[in-house]
């Protein structure tokens, strides 16, 4: 597992910590599943953009 530091802008703060709070998660359990999922659909666009997008079964997600 890698450690990081993130930095949240003043302004985002408040919005992050009511998101994680509504999810039931812990504010680093909420944005480390936000950057997994950013992350799946970024790879997921870039296989649809090779024509690879009928691989994508059961993602999840639309693109």
């Amino acid at each position: 597992m890698t450690q990081m530091t993130l930095r949240i802008p003043d302004a985002a703060d408040a919005s992050i910590r009511a998101g994680a709070e509504a999810a039931g998660l812990s504010l680093n359990a909420y944005i480390v599943r936000a950057a997994s999922r950013q992350a799946t659909l970024d790879s997921a666009r870039q296989l649809a953009a090779l024509g690879l997008g009928d691989d994508l079964d059961c993602a999840g997600d639309a693109l």
